[in-house]
């Protein structure tokens, strides 16, 4: 290992220490812990030249100049918290305005280099507006806020950068990040694909049901469908194209099982406890409530694929190439014992999430030691331990990256008013009526979605349009749910659609051609979060398990006759009154 990369590592080791350290540590500041959060992150992203990206000397130099003053900015704010707190969010002086200048264009910068141009320009525009919209006529305007204040707010109060938003990444993102990458270092992904394909590989079609059972168990790890594709796919995909599968539908399921990782319980990737934060809604309580829509959307893809299984004649996966049992149970429990302490330290030692997760992560990190054959390796978990530094460093990063600039974006509706006025707009093209003020929702979702990650989209959306929801009489619960799901809309739908783009690369095939498939066998994440309005009853499992499993029951038969009349090649007129009893039984 190289003197470069060995900074790296150190860099990684540090950040997992703090945050670590945090969950132990007892009351932090917020703005001590918050800011050195962002000073942790970015190296990460505006030293770019570890990060393999094409970098001239003008980003390269550009990136340590702002490295430098933003940590200057982010320690000095963590050093005068406490003078800094008695301001409430009014800058003092002109060096104050200058720091939070230097925070904002960091903040910025970070969101830039981590995932494109789209959320930074909604920020920017977001800046402007708050800067110069008192010189907008009409409703859309504001009557101004003094810049000193403006910008307080947003960067020595808790109101912006030092928000909510990025409470939940360092207290809680941060932790499940790192127990993720734990996971990934050892054997634990190794289990979830010989899991899968123990389970399903036998079945008709059975590549793309192992694809689907591993990817539900790998994204809610990982929190991001282009993670997903990128990572399983390596194994799903050639084994599919093996079998004779179409490169499109390859791809298509791919992208289909990557994108519901990150509405499956029990961590939803970074969504769950986002919500949290928002709704004030307990962990167990959300985790409880997203179970079964996201088992009906699984199912639902299940159902297209053998659809799909009648359509091209797929094969199952040879008997000789499954893994024995032996095999599975071994690297099984590089995850099973890791995910059942995390569980048990929550529901049995009525621990916090973060707290049962540093016990996971400390049984994940003792599991290093061993490879599959269960032989000790102390050479090999040095390496490991050094992945997990670097994996975790950067995922924490860009994470905050995206949070950070996602804050700004709340902060500064907060502050003139913007979102109450859109909420306002919502309800009034709506014509204060439910369904078309779902319909404008999930247009908002899918648009800003295209280029900005989920949880993001889910941000922005939900502080605009949630108000509106919940005042025409939806539960707080059910629309925060809602918007989250439609958030997912652009990893599969065009003309924008990250994770059906990577999978149409690996296999090689016209991205349109993967994104018709994805469409087709992902009609789950359409209709189910409307199933939430049309039953509520899907949503309160935990206190009416009965009542909820029987409208599961219903609600699976509808898409299940759904999904085979859009799947599969029998006669139209009975594939039309398919689709007729379907869309009955889920909105009836």
């Amino acid at each position: 290992m190289n003197v470069r990369i060995n900074v790296w590592v150190l860099f990684g080791a540090v950040s997992i220490a703090f945050h670590l350290w945090l969950i132990f540590s007892g009351l932090v500041p917020n703005l001590v812990s918050r800011p050195l959060h962002m000073a942790l992150a970015l190296p990460w992203v505006l030293l770019a030249g570890y990060r393999g990206t094409p970098s001239g000397k003008l980003a390269r130099y550009s990136g340590i100049v702002l490295l430098v003053l933003a940590a200057a900015s982010c320690l000095w704010v963590a050093w005068q918290h406490d003078v800094l707190s008695d301001q409430y969010g009014y800058l003092a002086n002109s060096g104050q305005v200058a720091v939070a200048c230097v925070l904002l264009l960091a903040v910025v910068e970070m969101a830039r280099r981590a995932i494109g141009w789209p959320l930074p320009l909604v920020a920017v525009l977001a800046l402007l507006y708050g800067l110069f919209g008192q010189a907008i006529p009409g409703e859309f305007g504001h009557p101004g806020t003094p810049l000193n204040s403006f910008l307080g707010t947003l960067t020595i109060a808790e109101g912006g950068l030092w928000g909510k938003l990025t409470g939940v990444s360092v207290s809680i993102v941060a932790i499940f990040v790192i127990f993720g990458a734990v996971l990934n270092a050892g054997e634990a992904g190794q289990g979830f694909m010989n899991l899968a394909t123990r389970a399903a590989g036998g079945l008709r079609g059975g590549a793309a049901k192992v694809a689907i059972v591993s990817s539900a168990l790998f994204g809610s790890i990982s929190g991001s469908a282009s993670a997903n594709v990128a990572s399983t796919g390596t194994v799903t995909l050639p084994a599919m194209r093996k079998l004779g599968y179409p490169p499109a539908l390859a791809g298509a399921v791919e992208a289909v099982a990557s994108s519901g990782g990150q509405i499956m319980p029990p961590l939803m990737g970074a969504g769950a406890f986002v919500m949290v934060e928002l709704t004030g809604i307990s962990y167990t309580q959300i985790m409880a409530a997203a179970s079964l829509p996201a088992l009906l959307y699984f199912f639902a893809v299940w159902t297209g694929i053998n659809g799909f299984c009648r359509r091209y004649d797929l094969k199952p996966i040879a008997r000789d190439q499954l893994p024995d049992t032996w095999q599975v149970a071994i690297t099984a429990g590089f995850f099973v014992v890791p995910f059942t302490t995390l569980l048990v330290g929550m529901f049995v030692f009525g621990r916090t999430p973060q707290y049962a997760a540093c016990w996971a992560i400390g049984i994940g990190a003792l599991l290093l030691l061993f490879n599959h054959h269960l032989t000790f390796d102390l050479g090999n978990f040095c390496n490991r331990l050094a992945g997990v530094c670097v994996q975790a460093g950067e995922q924490i990063a860009t994470i905050a990256a995206i949070i950070l600039c996602a804050s700004i974006i709340v902060g500064v509706l907060g502050i003139t008013g913007l979102g109450v006025k859109m909420t306002s707009a919502i309800l009034s093209l709506s014509g204060g009526q439910l369904l078309p003020a779902l319909a404008l929702t999930a247009l908002a979702c899918l648009i800003l979605g295209m280029e900005v990650p989920t949880t993001a989209a889910y941000v922005i959306c939900v502080s605009v349009a949630g108000p509106a929801l919940t005042e025409l009489g939806m539960p707080l619960l059910t629309t925060h749910l809602f918007v989250f799901w439609f958030a997912l809309l652009s990893t599969i739908t065009p003309p924008v659609c990250g994770a059906v783009f990577i999978a149409a690369g690996m296999v090689g095939e016209n991205w349109l051609k993967v994104a018709g498939f994805a469409m087709t066998l992902g009609v789950g994440l359409y209709l189910i979060p409307v199933t939430m309005i049309s039953h509520p009853a899907l949503l309160t499992v935990a206190n009416t398990p009965v009542t909820s499993i029987a409208f599961a029951v219903l609600i699976a038969a509808g898409l299940s006759a759904i999904s085979h009349a859009i799947t599969s090649t029998g006669h139209w007129g009975f594939r039309t009154g398919l689709l007729v009893v379907g869309s009955f039984l889920l909105f009836i």
